[in-house]
């Protein structure tokens, strides 16, 4: 019996790293390749419309955006505006998607209702289609163009590793293997700031809506910073379990809403061990007070090695990717671990992203408490659903899952005391 997966959204014709949602369209954003070594594989953005089909998520191949010798390992999504990551430079794309009216349109659609799971639209643009071509697919129309284009790494083995864009979206940030921040004006891509943040690479970065970055790298440290200036070093172990000879690291930061709190905010990031040892310690995840940066609570999330990190729109659940392929749900309150499913992919989880909860997401989402997407180097893209909690109850469904174990034992004690008292009240002398 094969080991059990999550459902296929989508599978690609090259290795995905990164993948965004556009809420306003309904649009799935996962973008990868094999770079400019001449295997064959190609390289690619590829836009996928999300519809509910006979009451189930579907994904459907739209545009194929091609990126000729640059494989996209990294995305950052603003309005209708992309930051792709490619080698040492950022590029920046521009897409518009509209709904196109007709009888012709609306046939296909009647006709594209029948089918169910992944499939790839008919007429789909193929993958080595060129930017700034009109797209139109069962009543969609998309268009897609290159805008500014800028080098953001300059270490001797350039890469950029993580970029992200501020609250309003007026500017992006960039970190790679050469340990600095650049910070760019959009659409411009006019450099504004630059600072050395790590020794070595940086790993992960994020804007907080007061201005505030976070950085973390491969010098084990993660960093608060104004602008240029550091504001403070986050310490996780100050409220969490302490190792003598066990390097730590942080992996991956991620700013996210406190819920009913529309001022509060919260940072998350997840540490993993430095060195691959023969019985590898725990993973941890922490929250920390997003203006003080203390730390609020720490807790394990397993022995399998973090490969990402992402926090639904709002603050309600965190999504886990790891090394081996495994993919996690979170609940961000209490950090207690709400799904998992081991090795769904078989191989690194490269990017996870969650169904916004906003524009479409509602619909799309239906009666699951919440949706998560992820890819890995396998080219799948899965779909991983949350049921609702209070569904689940009603319906005498895995709702165990949601009952903490101490919980569970204590009503196990319970029942063989009551079930010991009823013995010995009907048969005096049983004990």
């Amino acid at each position: 019996m094969g080991r059990r997966r999550a459902p296929e959204l989508y599978r690609a014709p090259f290795p995905l790293y990164a993948l965004q949602v556009d809420p306003s369209a309904g649009l799935l954003i996962a973008a990868g390749g094999g770079g400019a070594a001449k295997t064959g594989i190609k390289n690619g953005v590829h836009f996928l419309q999300l519809e509910r089909i006979n009451g189930r998520l579907s994904a459907s191949l739209v545009h194929s955006h091609d990126t000729e010798t640059r494989a996209t390992m990294n995305l950052a999504l603003a309005g209708d505006i992309l930051a792709a990551g490619q080698d040492a430079h950022c590029q920046l794309l521009h897409f518009q998607a509209h709904q196109q009216k007709g009888n012709k349109a609306e046939k296909a659609g009647k006709t594209g209702s029948k089918e169910q799971g992944p499939r790839q639209r008919k007429g789909a643009v193929p993958a080595e289609k060129k930017c700034g071509v009109e797209t139109q697919q069962e009543g969609l129309e998309l268009r897609v163009e290159n805008l500014q284009v800028v080098q953001t790494d300059f270490s001797p083995d350039p890469l950029q590793k993580v970029v992200c864009f501020n609250h309003d979206n007026t500017l992006l940030a960039t970190g790679g293997t050469d340990g600095y921040v650049r910070v760019w004006k959009v659409p411009s891509l006019e450099k504004v700031l630059e600072f050395k943040a790590h020794e070595g690479e940086i790993e992960d970065l994020a804007l907080g809506p007061d201005g505030k970055l976070v950085t973390v790298g491969w010098d084990l440290k993660a960093s608060v910073w104004q602008k240029d200036q550091l504001v403070t070093q986050l310490h996780w172990q100050e409220n969490g379990p302490t190792f003598s000879s066990t390097p730590y690291r942080y992996q991956a930061c991620r700013f996210g809403q406190v819920p009913d709190q529309p001022a509060g905010l919260r940072l998350f990031t997840v540490q993993i061990p430095h060195k691959r040892l023969r019985q590898p310690p725990p993973c941890y995840l922490t929250a920390w007070d997003g203006s003080n940066f203390l730390p609020l609570r720490t807790k394990s999330c397993g022995h399998e090695v973090i490969s990402c990190l992402n926090v639904s729109e709002s603050g309600t659940f965190l999504g886990l990717g790891t090394v081996t392929g495994s993919v996690a749900i979170y609940i961000a309150f209490s950090l207690q671990c709400l799904y998992y499913m081991r090795e769904s992919h078989g191989i690194v989880v490269t990017d996870v992203a969650f169904l916004p909860e906003k524009g479409r997401g509602p619909e799309l989402l239906g009666s699951h408490e919440t949706a998560l997407f992820s890819v890995a180097v396998d080219s799948r893209c899965q779909l991983h659903l949350l049921p609702s909690r209070r569904e689940s109850l009603g319906q005498g469904g895995q709702a165990w899952l949601f009952v903490p174990v101490w919980l569970l034992l204590l009503a196990c004690v319970g029942l063989i005391v009551v079930t010991i008292l009823l013995l010995q009240s009907a048969f005096p002398g049983f004990l």
